[in-house]
């Protein structure tokens, strides 16, 4: 990527794309996650928030359910998949406004 972010939202996108092939492609197919790859994607970077990444039969459910064409590897779109549940589950985790919008955002009524 030749151009440099220049907003979150956009600094966020690269840093998937860049995390995802970090780990895709030092076995097999440099455009897809091994299980092995998708393993140490998990434990490295994700271990904080999948505190059993190390689980084997935990790292083959995510797995499975990713890998939507039974290929036996993850690929890009399958990842964004992943991310996309992860980033859900964890707004509704620390999402404490039942309201549906985040604590503090700029539309809340002041009195």
């Amino acid at each position: 990527m030749s151009k440099e972010p220049s907003t979150n939202l956009e600094s966020a996108m690269q840093m998937l794309i860049k995390t995802f092939h970090k780990y895709s492609g030092k076995e097999g197919d440099k455009y897809t996650l091994s299980r092995g790859e998708l393993r140490e994607l998990l434990t490295e970077e994700l271990g904080n928030y999948l505190g059993n990444a190390q689980d084997k039969d935990a790292v083959e459910k995510v797995m499975n359910d990713l890998d939507s064409n039974n290929d036996g590897e993850v690929d890009f779109t399958e990842f964004i998949i992943l991310m996309g549940a992860l980033t859900v589950a964890c707004n509704d985790f620390f999402n404490d406004d039942k309201s549906g919008k985040p604590e503090g955002s700029s539309d809340e009524k002041k009195e």
